[in-house]
């Protein structure tokens, strides 16, 4: 952790528990589900997501791996019915190589990295989101790169950057942790992590190569940190319609209401995209908020400073 940021506090910030009375509304979401939210599906398979020889080492803010983000669960090529509820049991699952290192539900990467690592800008952009749901990735981080392109860190500490900021590739824009549900209730062995969310178009995407899909990495199959680099990216072009349209689309009229008081556009349409993908049985319908996209292409480093980390190695080829 940089000098110059105060320490982290393990209950505080780590696992984002502040406040206590709204988390704890927050972690009934995740138990019981709300309206048109169903509840989170665990099982004995779930158990996997807890590594006695990982996670207490990264709680201490050591590495496993030497200057190394171990990759824990991939994107999972064979998503379950969400309608059934948010799935962290294994009961058709596939990664990018054809194994198993995800769960049902799974559709970003988990890289887990020791407390109070430093989180990076993957490619330049402008922040247009940050916001903290017990139930859903704990402290969030939303930068939207251009083209449609948006990345998100979730399980974060504390944020080194604010909504509206512009960030350059490599730039620090937040501190690690592991906020959330998640944390409470694997503490100590589950392993603290970034679960890092690629979406294009507003549709979560896996940015390793698969198929006939090309790798979303810079680098290629495997990712690296990149040193900060000045630059910028030219923000997405948000298409008021469509995200008025998207909002309507939304079962829930609460969220419709807190969605569209959201000022700016911008802003308004990556609080529409992060709804769309943290709730998606709320959304019969899903419309793209863009007026234009791109497709995929090699933009991403991995989120970490150069200055701690090195790579990436997958946990199951320990």
């Amino acid at each position: 952790m940089p000098r110059h940021n105060p320490p982290l506090r393990l209950f505080g910030e780590v696992m984002g528990l502040h406040p206590f009375p709204l988390r704890l509304r927050q972690a009934r979401i995740a138990l019981r589900g709300e309206q048109d939210v169903p509840p989170a599906v665990w099982g004995v398979s779930s158990l996997s997501q807890f590594r006695p020889r990982v996670g207490p080492k990264l709680w201490r803010g050591r590495f496993v791996v030497a200057r190394t983000a171990l990759v824990t669960n991939l994107y999972n090529h064979t998503q379950t019915p969400i309608a059934a509820g948010w799935s962290v049991r294994k009961t058709q699952v596939r990664d990018f190589r054809g194994r198993r290192l995800t769960y049902d539900s799974h559709n970003g990467t988990d890289f887990s990295i020791p407390v109070g690592s430093t989180v990076t800008a993957a490619a330049p952009g402008r922040v247009v989101r940050l916001a903290s749901e017990f139930n859903r990735g704990g402290l969030k981080l939303f930068i939207d790169h251009g083209d449609g392109l948006m990345t998100c860190t979730a399980h974060l500490a504390r944020p080194l950057v604010a909504v509206g900021d512009t960030v350059e590739r490599g730039q620090p824009v937040a501190l690690s942790g592991y906020s959330g549900i998640d944390a409470l209730v694997t503490f100590p062995w589950g392993t603290p992590h970034i679960h890092f969310n690629v979406w294009l178009d507003a549709e979560p995407v896996d940015p390793f190569p698969h198929g006939d899909a090309t790798s979303m990495w810079r680098a290629g199959d495997l990712p690296r940190p990149a040193a900060r680099e000045p630059g910028s990216a030219e923000p997405s072009a948000w298409d008021a319609d469509r995200v008025a349209e998207g909002i309507e689309a939304c079962l829930t009229r609460s969220s419709r209401e807190r969605i569209a008081a959201i000022e700016p556009l911008e802003q308004r349409g990556a609080a529409l995209v992060a709804e769309m993908n943290y709730y998606p049985t709320r959304f019969p319908r899903r419309i793209s908020p863009y007026a234009s996209t791109k497709g995929r292409a090699p933009l991403l480093d991995l989120p970490f400073s150069p200055d701690e980390f090195d790579g990436i190695a997958f946990v199951d080829d320990l």
